[in-house]
């Protein structure tokens, strides 16, 4: 816990030069994303598809307080804070007392907030946007439990797939594993056969999945977003489907090449589409993002052609080119010296060597 309370305590003081260089009395991290990030890795998700929960963080000049109200309160304090904040509960019934209490702490000043809801509140800094994109080393550290978790659910239920399952099945089957070991399952999605080639973005269904399938992982553990994208074949893949997979991978490694410190991400979105055209698919860059930074978000930023955002040490990165059928995506961290570390690498997952990187090729089932 001391190594919470020391990564909290030095965001603590960020926020303040935030405050003090913005002439501001207080700042609330309403956001799932903001509120794990300020927490070191606490939760106050209770409804999954929620973009905020059911308690925010409060910095203020002299304080670091969480706000929430007595139904989460003891369990908030018993199971998820670190010991750097107080905690002010409200009754559930009565949102306004809050309000007053905000009001009461910042002398009712200005107040910055990720989640502006009234007149006064201001929206955050681009320097503490980049800030929280990132990670120290502590947050490395459970980013790298995260990535190893979600990396063993996703080979444990692909090698237990059967082709009669339902794509509900295998989700279900992905979101089991993902809970059995703690992480959230923010979304699984899969495609079988016949979805496989038709759609980018396959919500399953109630269709068998037949000779192959896709799966894809956005878990989430402390806050922070593993993505991987997998796949399973019940046979051999064709030559064809081997060579889709091949170059999707080497598309990838155009991408994973350029990311260093300094480069922008529009950068890597150009190097992207022009990877595509040497393989002869001009259009793939248009149907279906590419991915960007990840980490407290499952995409912090999306590259585009005009995100000018630049990589630095210490951010994640989660690129997903794809094809019709084939898919390729891990989440990684930017290290020192410009070395990439593959969060989500599962050596028990078949694999090939790209560009010096292993990189998951589909399981192959007989």
């Amino acid at each position: 816990m001391n190594d919470l309370n020391q990564e909290v305590s030095t965001k603590v003081e960020f926020i303040r030069q935030t405050l003090t260089e913005t002439e501001s009395q207080g700042l609330r991290l309403r956001g799932t994303d903001w509120f794990a990030w300020a927490t070191a890795g606490a939760s106050n998700t209770v409804l999954l598809a929620a973009e905020t929960g059911v308690a925010e963080v409060l910095i203020t000049t002299q304080d670091a307080w969480i706000l929430t109200d007595e139904i989460e309160a003891q369990r908030l304090q018993d199971e998820e804070l670190p010991a750097n904040f107080q905690v002010y509960a409200n009754p559930w019934a009565d949102a306004a007392v809050r309000e007053t209490f905000v009001r009461d702490v910042t002398g009712g000043g200005k107040v910055l907030s990720d989640r502006s809801t009234i007149d006064l509140e201001k929206e955050l800094p681009a320097s503490l946007q980049r800030r929280k994109r990132i990670m120290m080393s502590s947050e490395l550290e459970r980013y790298r439990q995260v990535g190893r978790k979600a990396s063993e659910a996703i080979t444990e239920v692909l090698k237990a797939a059967k082709p009669t399952w339902t794509e509900y099945q295998l989700a279900g089957a992905g979101a089991e594993a993902l809970w059995a070991r703690g992480l959230h399952p923010a979304l699984t999605l899969v495609a079988g056969e016949r979805r496989l080639p038709l759609y980018r973005h396959a919500t399953p269904t109630g269709e068998q999945i037949g000779r192959q399938a896709m799966l894809v992982f956005c878990a989430r553990g402390y806050g922070l977003y593993a993505n991987l994208t997998r796949f399973v074949c019940f046979g051999t893949l064709t030559d064809e489907q081997t060579k889709l997979h091949y170059q999707v991978c080497e598309i990838e490694a155009q991408a994973l090449n350029l990311c260093l410190p300094g480069t922008p991400l529009n950068s890597i979105y150009d190097t992207l589409a022009k990877a595509y055209q040497q393989h002869g698919y001009d259009r793939a860059i248009q149907e279906h993002h590419q991915g960007g930074t990840t980490g407290y978000l499952a995409r912090e930023i999306v590259a585009n052609p005009t995100t000018t955002d630049t990589l630095a040490e210490g951010i994640a990165v989660a690129w997903n080119p794809s094809l019709r059928g084939a898919k390729v995506e891990d989440t990684f961290a930017l290290l020192q010296d410009g070395k990439l570390e593959n969060l989500t690498f599962d050596a028990n997952f078949p694999n090939v060597e790209i560009e010096g990187r292993l990189r998951p090729v589909p399981l192959e089932i007989g």
